[in-house]
């Protein structure tokens, strides 16, 4: 039966209909359909308010906790400045304490500006920038109307994007795929720009009007894209390639990052100037009105939006594909290709029931990588390009940044999760269903599949599987994770979970109490909640039930909302006990609404005086665990088994616990990046140095996490000191001063440990940039005084501890 996907978390806003160049391989204004000439040129204060209202309705009735929105257009800073601020500031209005708001802006680069990226940057909008290449290739279509090169004006945007000020908001470049273009000279002239990221894509085209296809060869699109892959690979993959890293996480079996590659179902939905609902732009290639829904939002829902044929249509994965396409060996990692280019009249009406026009280039792309892949040696993948690693290391980290650094991680842990079911028992039934539904679920659901995977604690019981710690746990965590997965798929999967010690664990979502008899557990999920049967017993659980007593026995995981961050409360999984301190047990509902009050005290202080730290915090921090400090001291930890996760006891004010966050998460991203870079030579791990903050000598990792964490710490204080007054700026004041010399001080020894490699040379030399930069900024001599005097202890009782050593 067809029914719609869970919800859309996309959208594209259209600013303005038009664009100021003539780009004769536009998709909008050069093929089937001429929808625009009837729109308004720019779209009214009105439909950017409705607009506004209904993503924030959806989000909400959908509980999602991030929508994707893409200002664009025709070209849409020709809305100007004051309508782009209308957007953003109706979306972040309604959005408020909703959803995170992830907001960008695609445009062709000709009139941005500094003005353009002081708003940009005081509403948190990045850039992405169309530039076909080289000069000549760009030059090829991208011209003003008049035939004038734009060339030069998006290169002078590139450069604007790329200066310090500004580089956080560079979201990319996208180049349009032209065969009678130099490959390589696209490729070299896209890659001295240093963006962040970078995508080629195939032009628009449908059987109908076929791409241009020149004699000789019947993958001219292959060929080109392998002659850049090749040379990519050889050069280290100095930038991430959308395309060729989707085709290599498709072909793992994990989520694509694009539309066009991929069985993942559409969710994505376009809203004209005229405040008109429309699929994916692409279908203007196809006919006339091709897009249209016939709703808008003054008078539809999204969810009705998700019930238009054209979208259902997309809903289905391998089971809405052409018969030949369902047969394709590589169909899992095609998907078909984009839905448009499979559009075809005729006498036999056949419309988008056909393969890809471009199908043998997508089947030769897809085969070439896959068999180099496979010739290649093993290597861990790097976390991100150069310039991530640069950023990484000044101490702070943009969202898109630590959102790598959980892709990254996400792909550890789905590694160690098919680790885990290779070498699980065959014999164990339930584990092999539990790893048959979870195929089946990443096939058609990956994002649920990834929410699931994402869990900070999977990995902690992973390898307490793999290395015998926790003997036996291998099919009882398949099947608790392919419970949780089922339960929040909605699909009605039937899932028997082995209860442990009278729990079901649902990793992410939160434990069943059940009766001490219980050695089985069947979850199944319905469409107004789910249901746990055990020992002859059966619970009726609602997707509403979000407290305690609502439901007997359900401890479900709270979920702490505030604007731009949700975090969970984690007091239920009993992997959580991955930090070195105890963990708290459940947490009463008055510890609960003291904990949710507090973190949204912090959120506010991080956000108005952290303001570098907040968005990575918000794309990177997803668990806050609460121990157990049997003493009462403010305990904290972050564990490099738990990426997503830090533990910590409720300080005695939410200044203290936005300092516990902020220095925690500076080791949960530095362990993310020490899983795919060698900083240090790990031979030298017997060493001993000075780390100026302790009386004892300290391994290189720890003086490395401890110097990285201490920026954030030294960061707070130089901050608090201007935000206090009386005592408490001068406590501030004497806290910087401290932490500043003694993070210097720790930078230096690390300089010059003599085991870094020349990454953790560049790496330790970015966090030493950070430091002094501050060192010009004046503190009393107090306050030098007392940093002094902090230092010399220290340094003493090391000494002394050192000299014992050497005896």
């Amino acid at each position: 039966m067809d029914r719609p996907p869970l919800s859309l978390s996309q959208f594209v806003l259209k600013m303005h209909s038009r664009c100021d160049l003539a780009c004769d391989h536009c998709y909008v204004y050069e093929h089937a359909d001429t929808s625009w000439r009837g729109r308004p040129k720019v779209v009214s204060q009105e439909i950017l308010a409705r607009a506004a209202e209904r993503i924030a309705e959806h989000a909400r009735a959908h509980r999602l906790p991030e929508v994707h929105v893409v200002l664009h257009g025709g070209e849409p800073l020709l809305a100007g400045p004051a309508r782009l601020r209308t957007a953003a500031e109706e979306l972040y209005r309604a959005l408020d304490g909703v959803s995170t708001l992830d907001l960008r802006i695609h445009t062709n680069g000709v009139l941005l500006s500094e003005r353009f990226c002081e708003l940009f940057t005081e509403l948190g909008i990045k850039v992405g920038v169309s530039l076909d290449g080289d000069k000549t290739s760009n030059d090829r279509h991208r011209r003003y109307s008049d035939g004038r090169s734009s060339h030069a004006q998006v290169l002078k945007a590139v450069e604007l994007l790329s200066r310090p000020r500004y580089r956080h908001l560079f979201a990319g470049l996208l180049c349009t795929i032209d065969i009678e273009n130099d490959p390589v000279a696209v490729y070299e002239a896209l890659v001295a720009l240093d963006p962040p990221r970078m995508d080629f894509l195939l032009p628009h085209a449908t059987w109908d009007v076929p791409p241009p296809r020149p004699e000789g060869s019947p993958t001219p699109y292959a060929d080109w894209l392998d002659v850049i892959h090749r040379r990519w690979d050889a050069d280290g993959r100095p930038v991430p390639v959308r395309i060729f890293d989707s085709v290599e996480r498709t072909l793992r079996g994990e989520s694509s990052l694009t539309e066009s590659l991929g069985l993942a179902p559409a969710d994505l939905v376009v809203i004209e100037t005229d405040g008109t609902f429309e699929q994916a732009d692409s279908l203007k290639t196809a006919y006339e009105d091709a897009p249209a829904t016939g709703m808008d939002v003054f008078t539809h829902s999204l969810d009705e939006v998700l019930g238009h044929p054209g979208l259902l249509a997309r809903q289905q994965g391998i089971e809405e594909l052409a018969e030949e396409c369902r047969s394709c060996p590589v169909v899992t990692s095609c998907g078909g290709g984009l839905y448009a280019h499979r559009y075809r009249t005729g006498s036999g009406g056949s419309g988008f029931d056909n393969p890809s026009v471009f199908c043998p280039d997508l089947m030769e792309l897809i085969v070439s990588i896959r068999d180099r892949e496979a010739a290649a040696p093993v290597a861990p993948a790097p976390v991100s390009g150069s310039g991530d690693l640069d950023e990484l290391a000044t101490g702070f980290g943009s969202a898109e940044t630590v959102g790598r650094l959980a892709e990254s991680q996400l792909d550890l842990d789905r590694h160690l999760l098919a680790a885990v079911h290779e070498r699980g028992p065959r014999t164990d039934r339930l584990a092999a269903d539990a790893w048959e539904l979870l195929v089946d679920l990443d096939t058609s659901l990956p994002d649920v599949v990834d929410a699931v995977i994402a869990h900070p604690y999977l990995r902690p019981w992973a390898l307490r599987a793999l290395d015998g710690r926790a003997p036996g746990t291998a099919g009882q965590g398949l099947a608790e994770i392919a419970a949780a997965c089922a339960l929040r798929a909605r699909r009605g999967d039937r899932v028997t979970v082995p209860v442990r010690d009278g729990l079901l664990r649902l990793p992410g979502l939160g434990t069943v109490s059940l009766p001490g008899d219980a050695e089985l557990a069947e979850v199944e999920a319905g469409p107004d909640g789910f249901t746990v049967r055990a020992a002859g017993r059966c619970l009726e659980i609602g997707w509403d039930s979000g407290a305690d007593g609502l439901v007997p026995n359900w401890r479900p995981v709270r979920l702490v909302e505030l604007p731009g961050w949700t975090v969970a409360l984690e007091d239920t999984d009993p992997m959580r006990d991955s930090h070195q301190w105890p963990v708290s047990d459940r947490l009463s509902h008055g510890e609960a609404k003291l904990w949710s009050e507090d973190l949204a005290e912090a959120w506010s202080l991080i956000g108005r005086e952290l303001p570098a730290y907040a968005p990575g915090v918000a794309a990177g921090l997803r668990v806050v665990t609460p121990l157990h400090a049997p003493d009462g001291s403010d305990v904290s930890a972050a564990s490099r088994e738990a990426f997503g996760a830090i533990g910590a006891a409720r300080p005695v004010t939410p200044d203290l616990l936005a300092l516990l966050i902020v220095h925690e998460f500076q080791h949960v991203k530095l362990g993310a990046v020490l899983d795919s870079h060698d900083l240090y030579d790990p031979d030298d791990g017997d060493r001993l140095f000075y780390a100026p903050w302790r009386d004892d000598p300290r391994p290189l990792d720890g003086l490395l996490q401890g110097t990285y964490a201490h920026i954030a710490v030294t960061d707070f204080w130089r901050v608090r000191r201007l935000t206090t007054q009386g005592p408490a700026a001068r406590a501030a004041e004497a806290q910087f001063a401290r932490w500043r010399e003694q993070t210097a001080a720790a930078v230096d020894e690390l300089a010059g440990s003599g085991v870094l490699t020349l990454l953790g040379e560049r790496f330790v030399a970015g966090m030493g940039e950070t430091i002094a930069g501050w060192s010009a900024e004046k503190v009393s001599q107090a306050a030098r005084a007392e940093a002094g005097r902090a230092a010399a202890i220290h340094r003493a009782a090391w000494d002394a501890a050192a000299a014992v050593a050497t005896r």
